[in-house]
């Protein structure tokens, strides 16, 4: 049983490789061909920077093989054979925790490479490495925690009941669902500044919109986002009467008033069509099936990794195999996501009046160029990690002329 997890993850391994290649391949050749939306030096520009992530990519694929392996080996044991506690609930929760630590503290110098050092090169950061720091040290603590407690939690419920993996399914949808409730709350008060927006006109305007499709919310705020970042960004959080409309000051700066209400049609598309909740089905069928995979494991496996079959050593496995898991569900999510965003772009283009259309493509535009959007995909890469349609293919579906780009270069079969 050991061989064919490894084997499992080995293959989930191999399939992300090839198909980052094939993208930096494709990037590669596409780049320095006639540029698409932007201009020749920021087309290359978002070239470079889509290949220099995918890179990074393959590196943390790499280094997290080495620590599958690595915990499947000796690492869980070492953990078992180490910690002792008097209660074993918290011996359990102390074991999971160190595991979570030491992979934090792992991917601390990878975290920093690509905002002080890809981020940097690039222009989108914007931080100080004192802030760094200090929204790191939040984000540890927040983790301990509230890691802590759901810990406790799923070790209460594996120790209770025969049937735990449902139970434990149930209680993990509900964290999740309440963590979207709470989210923007969390982000206002440890991390980014929210104020109301100030600009009367607009905020009547993005009220306006809202009432259309009956979206209540508690009002519309500003994050301070850039003094972390340049990327343009927003977001709708929460549930019920507490849901908020946030918008990064960036998005403001950059776009007009009627691209940014386009851009807003969009999201409130998404609302008016539930697709949160579909969203939240998705996740909630693929953690479905990761407790009932998991929780029907084998004796034996535990018995070839040297472990007991004990909380701790269940959802150590668990957390190491959910990349695995979560790669599998993503074609079928991303399936669903695309269908859905194309849905909301053709509502955010009707909300928007006669001009909606060119506005929400001018915003897209907007955001491409801004956030350094490699705008063409390997279609295999598209397949496996894309939860929007690519750019282009918005455009087109929108009704927008878009030059000379062909329908062989959207597909690839010009390309490679």
């Amino acid at each position: 049983m050991l061989m064919t997890i490894v084997t499992i993850y080995t293959l989930y391994l191999l399939i992300n490789i090839y198909t980052s290649l094939m993208q930096i391949g494709f990037i590669n050749v596409a780049k320095r061909k006639s540029p698409v939306l932007l201009d020749a030096t920021k087309f290359l520009l978002a070239g470079n920077y889509a290949v220099a992530k995918e890179k990074l990519s393959l590196v943390n694929a790499f280094i997290d093989y080495i620590l599958f392996i690595a915990w499947m080996g000796l690492g869980i044991s070492w953990l078992e054979n180490t910690i002792f506690l008097q209660n074993d609930a918290l011996q359990n929760i102390m074991i999971v925790m160190s595991f979570l630590i030491i992979g934090s503290f792992i991917s601390l110098p990878f975290s920093y490479y690509e905002k002080f050092v890809l981020d940097e090169e690039f222009g989108f950061n914007k931080s100080s490495l004192s802030l760094w720091i200090k929204d790191t040290f939040i984000s540890f603590v927040l983790t301990l925690l509230f890691g802590s407690i759901v810990i406790w939690g799923i070790y209460e419920i594996i120790s209770s009941f025969v049937n735990w993996w449902i139970w434990s399914f149930v209680f993990i949808f509900a964290v999740i669902i309440l963590i979207n409730m709470l989210y923007p709350a969390f982000r206002a008060t440890f991390f980014d500044k929210l104020t109301p927006l100030e600009d009367k006109d607009l905020d009547s305007d993005i009220k306006e919109l809202m009432n259309k499709t009956g979206f209540v919310s508690s009002g519309v705020f500003v994050s301070d986002a850039s003094k972390r970042d340049a990327r343009l960004n927003a977001y709708f959080g929460g549930f019920s009467k507490a849901k908020r409309v946030v918008l990064f000051d960036t998005l403001i700066q950059k776009l007009t008033t009627k691209e940014l209400l386009a851009v807003l049609g969009h999201e409130l598309g998404h609302f008016a069509h539930g697709d949160i909740y579909k969203n939240i089905a998705l996740v909630g069928a693929m953690l479905f099936a990761m407790f009932g995979i998991f929780g029907n494991l084998p004796s034996s496996l535990y018995i070839e990794i040297g472990i007991s079959e004990s909380p701790a050593s269940i959802m150590i496995l668990l957390l190491l195999f959910m990349p695995v898991l979560g790669f599998v569900m993503m074609p079928i999510m991303g399936v669903v996501s695309r269908h859905n965003e194309y849905a909301a772009d053709k509502m955010g283009s009707e909300l928007g009046g006669p001009s909606g259309a060119i506005e929400l493509a001018n915003a897209l535009k907007k955001l491409v160029t801004e956030n350094k959007s490699f705008p063409l995909s390997h279609p295999l890469y598209i397949f496996f990690h894309y939860t929007h349609p690519p750019v282009i293919e918005r455009l087109i579906e929108l009704g927008v002329d878009i030059g000379n780009t062909s329908k062989e270069s959207l597909d690839g079969s010009q390309i490679v």
